[in-house]
């Protein structure tokens, strides 16, 4: 820990009411539900969707 701080009673000056910025509940992005399946794919189609992955730095198993 470096220099310690000194608090003193000094005025704040004049506050100013800052607008609520966050988007409104109805408006928020929820987090969809995954369901998991089970596919038999070929060699090609998997290293198709590891290529696009890598390209856009996700991973393979998730791209939609």
């Amino acid at each position: 820990m470096g220099k310690r701080i000194k608090y003193t009673d000094e005025p704040l000056g004049a506050p100013r009411v800052v607008e609520d910025f966050l988007p409104a509940p109805e408006n928020l992005a929820f987090k969809e539900v995954n369901v998991k399946v089970a596919i038999a794919l070929s060699k090609s189609s998997v290293d198709y969707f590891k290529s696009a992955a890598r390209k856009k730095r996700r991973h393979y198993e998730k791209m939609t």
